[in-house]
Parts: C-alpha cells; sequence; structure tokens
C-alpha cells in the first residue's frame, strides 16, 4: 500500500549526521560502525529503503533552533546561523531534485500528478527500484530560521508548505516543548502571515500555552505532523484529548510518530525499547480515531531518524519499510480497507487537496 509519512528529517539526517540517504539503511550502518553515540549505526531511514516501503510521499524538514543558549547541536548562537542552516538543507533537497531523486511538490496538480504516477507504478507491479521519485512536502520545525514575520514569503516561495513555530525550549516565535511559554512578541504576526500566505500550521511541539493562543489567532488549516496521545502517554510532548479533539473539529489530521519516547510512560532516553512494538503506535492510532468516531484524523508521521534509530524505535522495525506492518495490524483490529486507506495516505491527501485546491 503506498504511504504518506508527515514527518522525516531528512535534510538534517543527510548533512548533520553525515549520510549518504541515496545508499540503503544497512550500508550506512556499517559506515557507521564503531562512533559511539545514540543513533549511531542504527539509522532506519534512506531513500532505498523509503522505495522499499512504498513511502510515496513524506513531508521533509528543515530544522534549525536559535535560542541563543547553545545547549546542544540544534541550538545555534545566532539568527543568521540558524538561517543559513535551514538553507543548506533546502538546497539539500534541491540536489535530490536534481538528481532525480525527488520531487518538491506545491500544489495541487503536481500532487495529483505525482500520486497517479505512483498508483500506475503500483498497478503495473515494479519493483522499488523502479519507482517514480519519491515525493517532497517542505515543512519547518521551528520557525526560527525565518528572519522575522515579512520574510515568511520569501520561504513560500522556495516552496515552504508547512510550518511548525516551535520546537524544543523558547523559540523565537513561541514556546515549545518542555517550558510553559505562550507565543513571543513574534508569534502572532507570524501566524496571521501564514494565514494571508496560505500555509498550512503544524501544532506539533507547541507549548500547551502558545498551542491555545495559535488556535484563536490562525484560522488555516491545522495538522499535528507527528504527535501521539497524551491520555496514554502523560506528557507535555503529546496531545491531551482536548487538544486532538481541536484538531479534529478544524477537520486537521494527526501522525502518529514512532519514537518509543512517545510511547512508553515514563521512559528514559538510553533505555531498552524491549516489549515495545509498532501495535504500540496503532493504540494511538485508535485513539484519535475513537475520539474522532471515525478514521478521517489519524494518520503516520514516524519521525524515524528524528534523532535516533533502531535503539528508540519500535523493536519489531528494522526500516522505515516495515511501515508496511500497518496495514496488517490495522485490519488484525478491525478496520476496514477503506479505514486502513485514510490512514495510510488518505487523510494528508485530503488535508492537502483542501488547503491546495485539486
Amino acid at each position: 500500500m503506498l504511504i504518506i509519512d508527515a514527518h522525516l528529517d531528512l535534510a538534517w539526517s543527510a548533512l548533520q549526521w553525515n549520510r549518504n540517504l541515496m545508499e540503503s539503511a544497512y550500508t550506512i550502518r556499517a559506515t557507521e560502525v564503531g562512533v559511539t553515540g545514540k543513533g549511531w549505526a542504527q539509522n532506519t531511514v534512506s531513500l532505498p529503503d523509503m522505495r522499499r516501503g512504498r513511502i510515496a510521499l513524506s513531508f521533509v524538514t528543515m530544522l534549525a533552533r536559535s535560542t541563543g543558549h547553545k545547549r546542544e547541536y540544534l541550538d545555534y548562537g545566532s539568527q543568521a546561523q540558524a538561517y543559513g542552516v535551514a538553507m543548506g538543507q533546502l538546497a539539500y533537497y534541491r540536489a535530490l531534485e536534481m538528481d532525480c531523486q525527488a520531487r518538491i511538490l506545491a500544489d495541487g496538480s503536481a500532487l495529483r500528478a505525482h500520486i497517479e504516477e505512483w498508483e500506475n507504478w503500483e498497478a503495473a507491479g515494479a519493483e522499488p527500484a523502479a519507482t517514480p521519485p519519491l515525493g517532497f512536502v517542505l515543512s519547518m520545525e521551528s520557525a526560527d530560521p525565518i528572519r522575522d514575520p515579512a520574510q515568511l514569503a520569501d520561504w513560500q516561495q522556495a516552496g515552504l508548505r508547512l510550518l511548525g513555530p516551535a520546537h524544543y525550549g523558547p523559540g523565537r516565535y513561541a514556546g515549545g516543548t518542555g517550558v510553559e511559554l505562550g507565543l513571543t512578541n513574534l508569534g502572532e504576526p507570524l501566524l496571521r502571515e501564514m494565514t494571508r500566505l496560505g500555509l498550512l500550521l503544524d501544532l506539533t511541539h507547541l507549548s500547551d500555552e502558545a498551542f491555545w493562543e495559535a488556535v484563536k489567532i490562525y484560522d488555516g488549516p491545522v495538522l499535528a505532523s507527528h504527535s501521539n496521545c497524551r491520555a496514554l502517554v502523560p506528557h507535555q510532548r503529546q496531545f491531551s484529548d482536548e487538544q486532538l479533539q481541536l484538531i479534529i473539529e478544524r477537520d486537521g489530521v494527526i501522525g502518529a510518530a514512532f519514537d518509543i519516547w512517545m510511547l512508553q510512560p515514563g521512559f528514559l532516553r538510553g533505555g531498552s525499547n524491549k516489549g515495545l512494538f509498532i501495535d504500540t503506535v496503532i493504540d494511538h492510532i485508535d485513539h484519535v480515531c475513537q475520539l474522532a468516531g471515525n478514521s478521517r484524523h489519524a494518520a503516520i508521521g514516524s519521525d524515524l531518524d528524528g534523532g535516533f534509530g533502531r535503539e528508540q524505535s519500535p523493536s519489531d522495525l528494522d526500516t522505515i519499510a516495515d511501515l508496511q506492518q500497518l496495514p496488517g495490524k490495522l485490519s488484525a483490529r478491525g478496520y476496514t480497507e477503506d479505514d486502513i486507506a485514510n490512514i495510510m495516505r488518505g487523510n494528508w491527501l485530503r488535508l492537502l487537496y483542501a488547503a491546495w485546491g485539486d
């Protein structure tokens, strides 16, 4: 089954981790043997593995923070650095497009043609090595690289279509995961400019305060690209039922994430993934479906290789190609073919077509 994955940090993995994503995950692991630290020699995502997994479309990020704290390698000491890093990540996606590895999609007609090409390939029973180019929708995780709200139009012209204002900590535009801060004085102008330009708002990583402030200001299409359910894993990183219901009521979509920190209550980074399986992700998908009363708002936003590898993924997942286990597992829980198609790709398509037009 063709899949849409709403959150992959491909450029960050390629440039920050120095991985040639045109090689298989197994080859990349082999080159990292002997490198110590979380995620090394454990990666799960590469372009060949995405083709094997029939990931026809993914939302791919530009990711750089500019908090001034320089607490870790994602935090840069100045906004100019964050801007430069994000522009480099954009250039990486353009380079993949020039190499015919990927296709950056920015409007409804291009999206429809891309999906039809993949559907025709699938109907013909072609091999993964002969897939059409992978489809990319450009996203930004943390708006810190945007120098000011007036510059957002330049990013949109460059292909940006989804924006999450915050990541971890106190961002330039909003409070993110782990803090109790709302929008900054730049946050409201950014959201109003997003509305004017028609960019989708990714609510993932917003603090509770920033979440509720943002949805009062922004009245366009909303989503949570990679968020799980606080009712199952009580932590601020997940969304409460009230927040999920807001997204559902606004016809948004919630992508289930595969980071086991978001799947196991009380998980400590560096702990074991023993006993955690892809079925645990389906618990979160099912929770969203039960809240909604239908399958129209649950989807996939794996966040695989988002700073972790197999060691912090479900134990029965080796590479991103194992997302193909989901249809069978959903069927075993009583989901119909139409429900499964919604979750695997249909809901993201509906959201994009509604935002971009057919």
